[in-house]
């Protein structure tokens, strides 16, 4: 089933040319099916390379899909177009009476700051605070999943001594959770960070799962005991050449970051980059959209409210921490 997206969106000659099915408006509209609402908060700098890494992925389902992009009104992006974000943007005004079967929250270069200091910061909040009532499951990737574990539940991140950089090979810890179902014992995923979670942090928390894990990247994937909160804290989302494209330009900048590790045929940035998560991530995006999205979330979008009521799940602020 196709991943509909709005007329016009620069990915959609893309996907079309990879043969992924996506469908606009105009077609949507002629067919009788309710698809799933998945909103899009989308904080990264190039907000056309990242709608289509992760319509790549949301589009590889049996699942009909629309999806909503979401940009910040507390800060503007710098390297988006204002023309761009209002032809195909909303921001969280616009949509905060709306209800959703899934929330997806990208990463951001704001590593080294602390929460508090993210200009968004407020705003961030107010969407995770909302999630609560209008959302039935959430996908938070690298940043945001950091974000999201440190205002749900107080757990805090670590600065690391060197960049978390290149493609690392990670274990299943819970074979039988149904986010990994399909995985191999083993598999490999991209990160791209300066800081980690704290991992005794997150143990300490009732009702977290730590599903996955790396020797040399730490904790990948969590989720809460209902599977309305999935953390990712690496991106599975990239493409074959995003690594690459992050190590030159952090070069060009003198910013002395090594060599993405795993990444390059013989570490020679000269040759291209073999893809080696992408099947490990198609099934990961493909598993959330299923198990925890489309077998849970009520027929009604608007009967959301009352299917995450009373759920059980621990909420705690970091205030409160």
């Amino acid at each position: 089933m196709p991943v509909k997206i709005q007329d016009g969106l620069p990915a959609a000659d893309i996907l079309t040319q990879e043969n992924i099915f996506v469908m606009t408006d105009q077609r949507a509209r002629t067919q009788d099916i309710r698809p799933l609402k998945i909103a899009i908060l989308n904080l990264m700098p190039s907000k056309s390379v990242t709608e289509t890494q992760l319509l790549r992925l949301l589009g590889n389902s049996p699942l009909q899909v629309e999806v909503t992009f979401l940009c910040t009104a507390s800060y503007q992006p710098t390297h988006t177009e204002i023309s761009y974000l209002e032809t195909f943007y909303q921001t969280f005004h616009d949509v905060k009476e709306q209800y959703y079967d899934g929330l997806v929250i990208t990463g951001a270069p704001v590593e080294g700051m602390a929460f508090e200091e993210v200009s968004y910061w407020d705003e961030l909040t107010s969407i995770l605070e909302w999630a609560r009532t209008h959302v039935y499951s959430s996908f938070f990737i690298c940043w945001a999943a950091q974000a999201a574990l440190y205002h749900y539940y107080g757990v805090g991140k670590v600065p690391l001594p060197a960049k978390m950089f290149g493609i690392f090979r990670h274990r299943v810890n819970d074979r039988f959770h149904k986010l990994v179902r399909g995985f191999d014992d083993t598999y490999l995923a991209p990160h791209s960070r300066h800081t980690g979670l704290d991992e005794k942090a997150v143990a300490s928390v009732p009702g977290l799962n730590v599903i996955s894990e790396s020797d040399d990247a730490g904790i990948y994937l969590v989720a809460d005991k209902g599977g309305r909160r999935i953390f990712v804290t690496g991106h599975c989302e990239y493409d074959s050449r995003t690594l690459d494209r992050e190590y030159r330009r952090d070069t060009v900048a003198g910013l002395g970051v090594g060599m993405p590790v795993n990444y390059y045929p013989g570490d020679d940035p000269s040759r291209e980059p073999i893809v080696s998560w992408r099947s490990h991530a198609n099934l990961l995006f493909s598993n959330w959209l299923n198990y925890f999205v489309y077998q849970e979330t009520p027929y009604d979008i608007v009967n959301v409210a009352e299917a995450v009521r009373g759920d059980g799940i621990l909420v705690q602020n970091a205030q409160d921490a």
